[in-house]
């Protein structure tokens, strides 16, 4: 119809391909046009947040800024600081946010919210709980947003009182408040007020509980150890449990030693889905730790007839604006000598400070010095070493991993920050960890 030139129809064009995945017929859209407008830039950036392209999309604001013809909306910012929360870039969205302060007299709900997420989800809960705090209007995902940032970050009772704020506001909670509320009970070990609001979403708000609030009391149960009425609570499900319960539910016993609930989960695991390698490995683990050197190589031989590979377990830590990522016994790094250097000294430190290796972390048929050693160099210690060395003299320490901390890693970090002065922050899979003069905010309960 001859409108391919027209600007409108073109950035509609590249909205329409970003949320259906097409990418690339979003950027040739965008490279082709002769005129560029604030929302052709918006559309685009758009587009790269749909397909989760979070690097692109902090690359596109550049480019859009060094062009200086165009003034930033608050819809473009707001997928950025999407951008900066999926890469747990705190600075990135500090500077974010000075831009909007500095560009928009008001912000409105929708970008205050987008704020309190990147700030909560990036480590700096305090900033998030300012913004929060200075909102003079707040909606039901604002709360909802500041709700679950407090419960990864164990801060279960002040979750709680968030949100009976939000009740007396007025607001009534939806199934996915309830979600970050049994989150929140969870990383605190507050059983009895979790059980309290299960009970009060069901009676008071007429709210059915569906597999992700079952997941959430199950966590919930099982980190605490009661892992019975955890295993009872699945039973009693009016729909049909899913992989993440049962899982939760190994998970439990796994920590909490319990090779028999843990068989029963990982049978039913396995009825659902036989592909995923780390249910097997956690029961490998848990016949290793019970010394039942036949059942893991039983399992291990599943993972190798079905082909399936262990993701492998990393690091990563932001110095001098780079990210730079860690496996353990990783060599193939550089300056590794220098960084395995840096881990004998740590070590010399920590013997003086009553630190001794946590061994059973090492599930294999070897004797204690290998174990040391494999524990020596696990990729969050190779961390915290290159941080020590290539960041200033008590500045803080920002770690990102893929996988749940270990018990033995814990327990190390908690000293280096005495030793060292510093202060480091590590999200692990579940939630975050704050360390700092040798203790940790989740207060040894994660």
């Amino acid at each position: 119809m001859g409108l391919e030139g027209d600007v409108i129809v073109q950035n509609s064009l590249i909205n329409m391909y970003g949320k259906c995945g097409e990418i690339k017929n979003a950027c040739d859209v965008f490279n082709g046009m002769d005129e560029k407008s604030v929302a052709s830039w918006s559309a685009i950036i758009g587009a790269h947040a749909c397909v989760e392209m979070w690097n692109e999309c902090l690359m596109l604001l550049g480019k859009m800024s060094s062009e200086g013809r165009c003034r930033v909306e608050e819809s473009t910012l707001v997928n950025v600081l999407s951008a900066c929360t999926h890469l747990g870039s705190p600075d990135l969205g500090k500077c974010i946010h000075g831009i909007l302060l500095r560009n928009i007299s008001e912000l409105n709900v929708v970008v205050k919210t987008s704020l309190i997420d990147m700030y909560v989800k990036s480590g700096c809960l305090e900033k998030g709980l300012r913004v929060f705090k200075n909102m003079s209007e707040k909606n039901r995902y604002s709360y909802t947003v500041m709700i679950s940032g407090l419960a990864i970050h164990g801060r279960g009772k002040e979750a709680l009182k968030v949100f009976s704020e939000m009740i007396e506001e007025g607001l009534a909670p939806d199934d996915v408040v309830y979600v970050g509320v049994f989150s929140a009970c969870s990383h605190a070990g507050l059983v009895e007020e979790g059980l309290q609001c299960f009970k009060s979403m069901q009676f008071e708000h007429k709210i059915e509980p569906t597999v992700q609030h079952y997941g959430c009391m199950v966590d919930l149960l099982g980190r605490f150890g009661m892992l019975k009425e955890a295993y009872e609570l699945i039973k009693s499900m009016s729909i049909k449990p899913n992989d993440v319960i049962w899982r939760s539910l190994l998970s439990a016993c796994k920590v909490h030693h319990n090779l028999e609930i843990g068989k029963i989960a990982a049978e039913n695991l396995f009825m659902l889905n036989q592909n995923n390698s780390g249910d097997y490995l956690v029961l490998a683990n848990m016949y290793a730790k019970a010394q039942k050197w036949d059942d893991v190589a039983k399992i291990r031989t599943k993972l190798a007839e079905r082909n399936l590979v262990q993701t492998p377990g990393f690091s990563l830590i932001e110095a001098k604006r780079k990210v730079y990522k860690f496996v353990s016994q990783d060599k193939s790094i550089p300056q590794w000598n220098i960084i395995y250097e840096m881990i004998h000294q740590m070590e010399w430190q920590l013997k003086f400070e009553g630190y001794i290796p946590d061994t059973s972390q090492v599930l294999l048929d070897v004797d204690d010095e290998e174990k040391k050693e494999r524990l020596k160099f696990h990729s969050q210690k190779l961390a915290i070493a290159f941080g020590l060395i290539h960041t200033s003299e008590g500045s803080p320490l920002r770690i990102t991993r893929n996988l749940r901390m270990c018990s033995d890693c814990h327990t190390y970090t908690k000293y280096i920050s005495m030793i060292y002065e510093r202060e480091i922050t590590v999200r692990d899979r579940l939630r975050f960890h704050h360390f700092k003069n040798g203790s940790c905010s989740c207060k040894d309960y994660w």
